[in-house]
């Protein structure tokens, strides 16, 4: 070989070591991308990093009702898909693999929200940004308020929020022009909620909170400057602000309020109801799929409870059953707000030792149990909010008691596995807690996936010492029966022309729950539709997995492990979380 070949072939060699070395490799490119996408998420929605306990962005909040807005979300997920669809799989692990299909997911399915003209319906009583920003204000939740800087940053978020809420008119004006306005119903709940921010007196007021609460390592210049800026802040804008948007709704918005019930009222309603059924079940069915099964699920259910009356001595009708249950004394047992906190905590204590033997992998993240924000507590369900990323603050089980005599007890048992532990504390704890995620993964909500995870342990209660008593185990068919009957009516209001008193009467004549109770949850299903699906699509998905592992697995079968490789992952579509377990099932093999 002559000197020019062997000079050709060394430049050949150094060409292709630069370029090797230059290119990052689908796993570099991949992570990169994840990390980007994390970052730019939790700057383009800084609530999500505020309840992360990422303090950078407690200061702003976008106006995501403007053009603006929309276009940077539609840009943000458009140009992230085309970056994962570039990388290729061939050389990904497992786990980055796993990651890539939910990144995509993630943005396919963000990117058909964007296709519904949602921002015409901003405001309604369950679900939207009045009830998060209430919920901070006060001084009590994920925004903190320790330093002078929490302080400041409040009031300056506290001003873009009411850009959003000026803007939240002008869209539902817009809505009222094309006929895209919330029902009446609905409206009837926000007023009052508006209202007590509107009307309260300053010492009393929820925006006030944090001023109660003023720490005395602050100098007393800042004490007495702050106390002004929130002064003002509260009687100069707050308030002017929420009587203007009270004003609206309780007027014009409310003339203009419908009188149907579903989102098959609008142009776009079945579209986005199919829609709303792969966001929350992360599956393909269809809404007549949904609604046989659960029709069947309630039928079920009834026979199961057929049983509970019969073991009681009761010598009525299923029906009679429920108006006893909902009455009966020894259920409604408590006389002050802080005995029901103090049941959930003694609920606790009485399962720890088998929660360590179904459970290897539990978290580390502090827990308690709260009572509900008064300010909307009249209309809010029991919910879990989940501890910040550092683990500084707990996961909050948050129970509402707006009037004590009346609280029924039967099924709290139930409702301390679904909303505390093992339900959302554990799962949600366990995937913020876990270090092998991704950042971008570890505070994802998939809710066929993590509404199936509680409702799945609310079956768990016998294994874990629980339901003993008649009563709560009828608490527990009880609230399955309530997710069962949500297939029914959620797919009735919103693709088979059900009123909302067809879907209240329904849910009388097949579950215990109180008709305040009912009526709530009802008008919940209408403000959002779909949500109410994924808690028994995804527990009967779970429950096929425990049961086909447990069939193939046999003798090794070993439950704990099962809740292990179920819960390791965190949030994931029911479509993957069922190819991961199929896969751990056939290694075992």
């Amino acid at each position: 070989m002559n000197l020019s070949m062997k000079l050709y072939q060394t430049l050949i060699a150094v060409i292709l070591v630069f370029f090797s070395c230059s290119t990052p490799s689908p796993t570099d490119q991949l992570h990169q991308l994840m990390d980007d996408y994390h970052q730019e998420a939790l700057q383009l929605y800084p609530l999500s990093a505020t309840y992360q306990g990422d303090k950078r962005y407690n200061d702003y909040l976008p106006n995501s009702l403007s053009d603006e807005f929309m276009a940077q979300e539609k840009l943000f997920y458009s140009s992230t898909l085309e970056k994962i669809n570039s990388i290729d799989d061939g050389n990904l692990s497992e786990t980055d693999l796993l990651s890539k299909k939910v990144l995509a997911w993630e943005c396919d399915i963000n990117l058909k929200r964007l296709g519904f003209p949602t921002h015409h319906l901003p405001i309604n009583q369950m679900w939207t940004l009045q009830l998060t920003i209430g919920q901070l204000a006060g001084g009590s939740s994920a925004q903190p308020f320790t330093s002078v800087e929490d302080y400041e940053n409040w009031l300056k978020r506290v001003d873009d929020y009411l850009t959003w809420l000026n803007t939240a008119e002008q869209r539902m004006k817009e809505g009222i022009e094309k006929e895209i306005v919330l029902p009446k119903s609905l409206i009837k709940k926000v007023v009052p909620q508006l209202a007590s921010i509107a009307l309260t007196d300053l010492e009393d007021h929820l925006f006030y909170g944090p001023i109660r609460e003023l720490s005395e390592s602050f100098s007393e210049e800042d004490k007495v400057r702050l106390t002004a800026a929130y002064t003002s802040m509260i009687e100069d804008k707050v308030k002017p602000a929420y009587l203007q948007i009270h004003d609206f709704m309780k007027g014009e918005y409310m003339e203009a309020g419908r009188m149907s019930s579903g989102f098959d009222a609008y142009p776009f309603g079945e579209d986005y109801y199919d829609y709303a059924i792969q966001l929350y079940t992360t599956t393909t069915m269809s809404a007549d799929e949904i609604h046989q099964l659960g029709l069947n699920e309630v039928a079920r259910l009834r026979s199961e409870m057929e049983k509970v009356k019969q073991q009681v001595g009761f010598r009525g009708d299923l029906n009679a059953f429920f108006d006893h249950v909902r009455t009966l004394p020894q259920l409604v047992p408590f006389d002050d707000p802080q005995q029901v906190i103090d049941n959930f905590n003694a609920i606790h204590d009485k399962m720890k030792a088998n929660v360590d033997r179904l459970f290897s992998l539990q978290p580390k993240t502090a827990f308690e149990v709260r009572r509900t924000e008064a300010f909307r507590e009249k209309s809010a369900s029991a919910e879990y909010s989940p501890g910040s990323l550092d683990g500084t603050r707990p996961g909050i089980f948050y129970v509402p008691i707006p009037d004590v005599t009346k609280y029924n007890i039967f099924s709290d048992e139930d409702l301390f596995l679904h909303e505390a532990i093992p339900g959302h504390h554990f799962q949600i704890a366990l995937q913020q807690e876990n270090t092998a995620l991704p950042d971008f993964r570890k505070t994802l909500w998939y809710s066929s996936y993590g509404e199936g995870w509680a409702l799945y342990c609310e079956s768990l209660g016998k294994e874990l010492g629980l339901y003993n008593d008649p009563y709560q185990y009828f608490g527990m068919l009880s609230a399955e029966m309530h997710r069962a009957i949500r297939l029914v009516v959620d797919t009735g209001l919103h693709t088979k022309g059900w009123t909302r008193e067809d879907a209240i009467a329904y849910s009388l004549a097949n579950e215990a729950e109180p008709e305040a109770a009912i009526i709530s949850e009802i008008e919940r299903y209408m403000a959002n539709p779909g949500q109410a699906l994924s808690y028994k699509i995804g527990q009967l998905k779970i429950l096929e997995l425990r049961e086909n592992a447990s069939e193939t697995l046999a003798d090794i079968f070993s439950i704990s492990t099962f809740h292990e490789k179920v819960l390791e992952t965190g949030c994931i579509p029911l479509a993957l979380l069922e190819e991961k377990v199929d896969g751990w099932v056939y290694s075992q093999l």
